[in-house]
């Protein structure tokens, strides 16, 4: 039975170890960073592979690919794409345009990874940039105003799927007031409840019928004081389901950033029991992925419900596409030339 977490791998072929771990935990994806990117040919191998150990064929690939610093797939074998930023930044010139780039953005960066057999794409990020917005987040901030996130977002996500790749809607509920960078420590929020609600929560409450979503290893002092948003059932519960009105499949931030803390298996444990459908773990180390194994259980239930439907909403893109007449119309409204 597959269980409720994505794993990383060590490199740009799984090991023999690696094989056998997911033949035997079947953990319901993997996650592609930049070690395990060479070549077309390879990372179509490696998706492969992974298929192959787990016995899906539908088993989901996952990668970050916004553009800008978040980039997996890079030049050479890749075209190189904007930060999000742009795409603000022209829709405050150009709505229209801006709208229209975003989803060009989001269906050319599909293009990429499809040919290779990646299915799910962790973008669009839909956090709001304040002026102390962590670097973190930064250019990968669509805009200030929650409005043009979720216009652009949704564009965005759009593109994605036009593209045979489902979007994640990303960091729930909130990152962009996070001063401090969660890869290294836990942010803290003390915003007030409606601040976040009339700001921060808005761009997800327009896409919250998105099929999928991660969450923010933030605190938000008026919801949890004492827990991270991806462990707190109150964020979860509360807010993610209720608030925001979220059903979809929910998986953590990658749970091996600092910004959590304890063991592996008690981190695992407390992201399960707060509401969370799935683990997120990265870094590929296999130690670290046992304990998690250990800990999450077999997806059943509302968490099965919630990934499947997910599974389900992916569509085979639309054959007449041009990647050149996308790319030519990309180029003329954003005055992009990093391809």
């Amino acid at each position: 039975m597959t269980k409720a977490f994505v794993s990383g791998c060590s490199g740009p072929t799984l090991t023999h170890d690696e094989i056998s771990f997911f033949r035997e935990e079947d953990p319901w994806g993997l996650i592609l960073f930049a070690r395990n990117i060479e070549t077309r040919d390879q990372v179509r191998a490696l998706t492969s592979s992974f298929r192959e150990a787990v016995g899906r064929s539908d088993a989901p690939v996952l990668i970050d690919q916004e553009g800008g610093r978040v980039q997996r797939l890079k030049p050479p074998h890749w075209p190189r794409y904007p930060a999000p930023k742009l795409y603000g930044d022209l829709f405050e010139e150009d709505a229209e345009a801006g709208v229209r780039s975003a989803w060009l953005g989001g269906r050319l960066i599909a293009a990429d990874l499809h040919e290779v057999g990646i299915t799910i794409d962790c973008l669009p990020c839909l956090d709001i940039r304040f002026p102390e917005t962590v670097d973190a987040i930064g250019d990968r901030a669509f805009s200030s105003d929650p409005e043009t996130v979720a216009k652009l977002g949704k564009a965005m996500a759009d593109g994605a799927l036009g593209g045979g790749v489902l979007p994640v809607i990303k960091h729930i509920p909130g990152h962009g007031r996070a001063q401090v960078d969660s890869h290294l420590e836990l942010p803290r929020v003390d915003a007030a409840y409606s601040s976040l609600e009339s700001v921060d929560f808005r761009p997800f409450k327009a896409l919250s019928n998105v099929s999928l979503g991660m969450t923010a290893h933030i605190v938000y002092a008026d919801i949890d004081a004492e827990t991270a948003g991806t462990q707190s059932s109150k964020v979860i519960q509360d807010v993610i389901r209720g608030e925001i009105g979220f059903d979809g499949c929910l998986m953590s931030d990658d749970i091996s950033m600092k910004a959590l803390g304890g063991s592996f298996e008690e981190r695992s444990g407390k992201i399960v029991e707060a509401g969370c459908d799935i683990v997120l773990h990265c870094n590929g180390d296999m130690t670290e992925m046992r304990a998690v194994a250990n800990v999450v259980p077999e997806l059943a239930g509302d968490a099965l419900r919630r990934c499947d439907r997910a599974l389900s909403e992916y569509r085979p893109p639309d054959p007449d596409f041009s990647r050149q007449d996308a790319w030519a119309e990309f180029r003329s409204l954003t005055g992009w030339q990093g391809a």
